[in-house]
């Protein structure tokens, strides 16, 4: 029963941490190294035309043609509020469930010693003369079950920190070359802004 107890909370602690690497792996619809390729790619304004409508038509595409209309914006100054405000979105959206895995590996390693501490008194208080294999096991495996949840979410959290840093800087390089179309006067899309912040 103990060890049931210990695999329901680990359960949990994995499955909070799996929603927050999957928050930091895609926090939007497509790779910002991918589109900032895709942009490289096109050879003009029409080719740069037709891939804005490829990413609005896309249903998983809504920050990125959020973005591609902010910055499309006439006004220099709504333009750069309007990209900054799409920033600051990604950042929400990259950092969801930031602490999660933290606190759910100190959640599974509490639970783990908790339900093997119990597990132990419970062994060696059931018989006169007991079994010490018979009363470690379940606590050792309460312990395992615990460790593995641990191991788990420290490695997410790992993980999403990496993903989370690579996809903000992809991001930011997307918006650079962005920005840089501005000095093609036949774009299609309007100018982009000179320079925009990254508000934190």
């Amino acid at each position: 029963m103990l060890t049931l107890l210990t695999a329901v909370v680990a359960g949990l602690c994995v499955l909070a941490s799996a929603r927050r690497l999957a928050a930091a792996v895609e926090p939007t619809g497509l790779d910002p190294t991918l589109l900032l390729r895709a942009v490289e790619d096109s050879g003009g304004p029409n080719e740069r035309a037709r891939l804005r409508e490829a990413i609005v038509a896309c249903p998983r595409a809504a920050w990125e043609a959020a973005l591609w209309d902010a910055l499309a914006e006439r006004d220099d100054a709504a333009r750069v509020a309007l990209v900054n405000e799409q920033l600051t979105e990604l950042d929400w959206r990259a950092r969801r469930w930031e602490r999660a895995p933290r606190v759910c590996a100190s959640v599974a390693t509490s639970a783990a010693f908790l339900f093997a501490t119990v597990a132990v008194i419970r062994g060696l208080g059931d018989a006169p003369a007991p079994d010490a294999w018979s009363a470690l096991l379940p606590a050792l495996n309460a312990l395992a079950i615990g460790v593995a949840a641990t191991a788990f979410c420290v490695a997410v959290h790992v993980r999403a920190a990496r993903d989370v840093r690579a996809r903000l800087v992809a991001t930011d390089r997307l918006v650079e070359r962005l920005q840089a179309l501005a000095s093609d006067r036949d774009a299609i899309v309007d100018p982009f802004p000179r320079r925009v912040h990254r508000v934190r």
